[in-house]
Parts: C-alpha cells; structure tokens; sequence
C-alpha cells in the first residue's frame, strides 16, 4: 500500500529535579538487585527508581481527592515524591481504591543496562484459564454482537491464568526477569493495599508530564511476533496495512485527545500511528505531545483524568466498563489500572498496568486482555491474548498452553 515504516520506541521520560532523593546511588541493575517485595520499582530506558519503606500511605476510592490527598502530603515531605498504582475501575461505587505511597527512601538512577543473571523459578504445581479459551470466544462473539445493540466502538475483554506453586511466589525474580527482557518498556512493581504485589512490564505511557510539557502514548492494535525475521517483518507490515486495527487505534487516540483538550494550550498529534515492538507483540502507537494551560495540575491529576482509556476499556467508557462486567468472570482488581509516580513539582509519569501479574503468597494470577471492535474475529482475539501472556510467562521460564 506505499506506508513507510516509521520505527519508534518509547518517548522520553519525564526527569524530575528531586533533591531529596538518593540519585544515582546504584546502577539500574544494583536497584533491580534491591527491590524486594513491599518496595515500589519503576525502570524504563531512560531511569529507574525504586522505593524503599513507607513514610505515608495514602488510599482513597475517589482518585481527584486522592489527587487533592497526594498533593498536600508532598508539600511537607523529606521524600517529595509519592509512587503506587489507580485501579482499573475509578467509577462511583468502585470497591478497589487508588493506593499511593510516600517511600522512606527513594533511589533515581539509571536504565536498567547491565547484564543480570537470569532468575530460575520454580514450575507451578497447576494452572488454569479463566475463562477457559473456549468461553472466550464466545464471550468475543457476545461482545461483537453488544456493540452493534448498544452503538458501541470498542470494548476490552481480558482473560487470565491462575497459578498455583508449592512454595513463596517471590516477585523480585519475576521483577528481575522482566526488566532483562523488556528494556525499552516500563517494568513495575507496586505493592497493594491487600499484600499482594503487582508486577509487570508494559510498553503502554498513559501520561508523563514535566513542567507545562505532556506526554501521552497509547497502543492499540497487534499481532504476535515471530521468531523468523522475514515472517516477523510481515507481521508488522500487515499491522499497519490492518484495516480493523487502524478502527481500533483510533477510538484510543481519537479519546485521549479530547480528554487533554481542556487542560492543553496546544496538542500535537501524527496523523497516522507508528509500529512498536515488544519481545512478544508488534502495536500500533501514536506520541500524542501537548502543552499545559495551568502549571497546578500534577501528572496523577492528569492520569486520573485518562484513565481508563478505550484502549483497556472501550468506548463510550461507561457502556464499555459495564459490558466488561458482564462478560469478564473476574473482578480486573489493579489489572489494566496505572502505575507510576508523581513529584512536589506535579511533574510525574503513569503507565497503563497492562502485561501483568498480581502475586500472592503462594499463587498469582496473569492478564492479557484485547480490544474488540465490530470487524474483530474471535479467534485471532483469542490468539492475540495468548501472545500477550508470553511477557510474564517468558520472565517466568514457563512454556504453558494458554
């Protein structure tokens, strides 16, 4: 069709001036190396920063007064820096609450760049999908079927897989892992208000802000890679040449610009989306920059205003959130929420918490999620989370039927 492939990785990352953090005191494989479960880790390729212990937490159902809460605990912060993650479900009446955390200690340094030894973990004792695979197909099929009833655009589905293991779970090695494999993504862990812990590598920035300037770029669209090169080219060729993705694409960009559009003087946004790669999947990806009108509006603000976004939830939101329910034998929990952090400046960087586990004492369960529009198939749907889910089954070791 004449595209030029325009290759591109992940846009910068906000730098924040802090002044009361330990900066540059490890490597990004030393701060790999420290974290342990309780901590709060973040790396992506241009930082990584790990926070230690807890000053303050801080919970709240409603994310703007967990924003309004955030804001003034940092004001009389040693550490002026809060980290932690925003459930998938911020509604009213939603019964998981954003949970922030101001650390004792928080250590900024470098990208992850040093060779790691590879973590061994254990093989699980059982697994098991939930749904089964066949039951999601059936729900992709309900799920196309309700969008023509309900005029919808989109709705995303998700699935998991339990796993159950003799032993502790340890999510440093899972941590460790993630970030070995995923370097240009933005792997994460984040402990939650019941004691387990979310990990994950995503290739998904919600939004980043540092000082008037703002950051947002969303994925929508995949395909699997291959592990043949020429094969893997197409793949990706026929991504961008998808006339079902490039639908699905812009039902996420075409929502997050008008969600920043009161809060920007200026948006700039490509006309056509770039493809992005991971170790498992090929994305279609838009860099989406603008320029803020009030300096008073903090990264977490701003987050909490995007979040969700069609592209792990649907569109219209509401109609979308409420099929999910219907169809989905799980509650999402922090799956597909955000994760990241927020300065005393306002300046911050969120993630969309996607390709990823919560990790209990002795089990955890994994997510892959994908978007459905009216042109999807249910069985190319089905294969696309299966490819999702090698993110957190590589770091794992593990070779599972999905």
């Amino acid at each position: 069709m004449g595209k030029v492939l325009r290759w591109r990785h992940f846009p910068p990352a906000a730098r924040p001036a802090w002044d009361a953090v330990r900066v540059n005191s490890f490597t990004g494989s030393q701060a790999a190396g420290a974290y342990t479960r309780g901590d709060f880790f973040f790396a992506n390729a241009r930082h990584t920063i790990l926070g230690q212990g807890v000053s303050e937490a801080l919970t709240e159902l409603d994310p703007v007064r967990l924003t309004e809460s955030v804001t003034k605990a940092l004001a009389g912060s040693a550490v002026p820096v809060a980290v932690g993650v925003l459930p998938f479900d911020t509604s009213p009446g939603t019964r998981t609450p954003g949970h922030m955390i101001i650390p004792r200690t928080l250590h900024r340094t470098g990208p992850v760049l040093e060779a790691m030894p590879r973590e061994v973990l254990a093989a699980p004792l059982s697994t098991r999908s939930v749904p089964s695979p066949e039951r999601h197909l059936l729900a992709v099929a309900d799920a196309v079927a309700a969008l023509a009833d309900r005029r919808m655009r989109k709705v995303v589905l998700a699935r998991a897989l339990d796993l159950d293991f003799a032993g502790a779970v340890r999510p440093e090695q899972i941590v460790r892992n993630l970030a070995k494999d995923n370097p240009r993504d933005y792997t994460y862990a984040a402990a939650l208000p019941d004691s387990r812990t979310i990990v994950g590598a995503t290739p998904e920035l919600l939004l980043a802000r540092r000082g008037l300037r703002v950051i947002s770029h969303p994925h929508a669209g995949t395909t699997a890679r291959s592990a043949d090169p020429v094969a893997d080219r197409a793949n990706g060729e026929a991504l961008l040449r998808s006339k079902k993705d490039h639908i699905e694409h812009a039902a996420v960009t075409e929502a997050l610009v008008e969600t920043l559009r009161p809060f920007c003087r200026s948006l700039d946004v490509p006309d056509e989306p770039d493809l992005v790669s991971t170790p498992a999947v090929w994305h279609l990806g838009t860099t989406i920059t603008g320029e803020l009108i009030d300096r008073d509006i903090t990264a977490l603000r701003l987050a909490a205003a995007l979040h969700p976004t069609p592209a792990i939830c649907g569109t219209p939101t509401d109609e979308a959130r409420a099929l999910v329910s219907e169809l989905e034998p799980f509650d999402r929990g922090y799956y597909a929420g955000a994760v990241g952090w927020v300065d005393a400046d306002g300046d911050g960087e969120w993630a969309v918490a996607i390709r990823c586990a919560e990790v209990a004492e002795t089990s955890m369960r994994l997510y892959a999620g994908g978007g459905i529009v009216p042109e999807s198939d249910p069985r190319a749907e089905l294969d696309e989370t299966s490819a999702k889910f090698q993110t957190l089954l590589r770091a794992m070791g593990l070779d599972l039927p999905t």
